[in-house]
């Protein structure tokens, strides 16, 4: 299986290991593949949590208390009749192990665009929209990262898909369905719903223009697995918009979403490094806005 090239990465303040076995366990075909401590951070010691639910790869880090998640960022979960004939069922059974000391954002029910769709904040604050998908339409992935555009970025979620499908490879535009009149405080033609494709992975994009008391934010991240320095330069310079948010290969775009633009000889690294080489490196990439390569790999060495 080819390595996924954007991982969603999920900050919480001390409960990514209790987190990845939590989701582990409910959803199917699903493993812990790594577990790495960074230590000396700015947030003291920092475990980092690698693992797959349904195949699908996230990370997971305990930064400390500075970033909380909300719903600009959730996950969409596709439940198939035509690949499950059990899809339904399956689906309630997950909705109901989310639910455990959770809170449906909306209720499971039938919907106009689904007959059975909820969307739920599970015990750690992340969310998740179930859906019961289609079978008649076009197949998609089980899990999607879904992006929502509210507040200063309302109406953009259009210019924005657009723009990611400028930076990436191996990317298309899936469907597209926008509000109608009538349906205020949504604006006609913005975008009630796209699915678009960046390095041969799905995305969902929205905009909605009801009150909303968040925004997009560090507790959910892209992490971009790069090959080589050019690909780091490249990503960066086109994502980067705002100075103050770059450090330690963080950086934010133009509406607010924060990316982490990560050279995959750093996972090599942190999988293999002896507890000397994680401090060298740990200590060089604290300094870094930018990933440099070559500087993380002679700090490695001990040069």
């Amino acid at each position: 299986m080819t390595k996924q090239k954007i991982v969603p990465h999920l900050w919480f303040n001390q409960e990514a290991q209790e987190a990845a076995q939590f989701y582990t366990s409910i959803f199917p075909d699903s493993t812990i593949t790594n577990h790495t401590t960074i230590r000396n951070t700015p947030s003291g010691d920092s475990d980092i949590v690698s693992f797959h639910l349904a195949g699908y790869s996230l990370m997971a880090i305990n930064g400390g208390p500075h970033f909380q998640f909300n719903p600009s960022i959730s996950f969409l979960v596709n439940f198939d009749p035509s690949r499950d004939e059990e899809a339904e069922e399956h689906l309630n059974q997950l909705w109901e192990k989310l639910s455990q000391n959770g809170r449906a954002l909306m209720p499971l029910q039938e919907y106009p665009f689904s007959k059975r769709y909820g969307w739920i904040q599970d015990q750690f604050g992340l969310s998740w929209q179930l859906i019961l998908t289609n079978p008649e339409g076009e197949e998609r992935p089980f899990i999607i990262p879904s992006l929502m555009f509210v507040q200063d970025v309302y109406g953009k979620a259009e210019e924005a898909s657009d723009f990611y499908l400028s930076v990436f490879n191996d990317t298309g535009r899936g469907h597209i369905a926008r509000y109608p009149a009538g349906m205020e405080p949504d604006k006609e033609g913005t975008m009630m719903f796209t699915d678009f494709m960046l390095e041969n992975q799905w995305f969902t994009a929205m905009d909605s223009g009801h009150s909303h008391d968040f925004n997009f934010n560090e507790a959910v991240s892209l992490l971009v697995r790069c090959d080589n320095q050019d690909e780091i330069d490249d990503r960066w310079e086109k994502l980067s918009a705002d100075p103050k948010a770059e450090q330690c290969g963080w950086l934010k775009d133009q509406y607010g979403v924060s990316w982490q633009i990560w050279p995959k000889v750093m996972e090599d690294m942190m999988t293999n490094a002896t507890n000397e080489q994680m401090d060298r490196l740990t200590r060089a990439f604290l300094k870094m806005k930018k990933f440099d390569i070559e500087k993380l790999r002679e700090a490695y060495r001990g040069r």
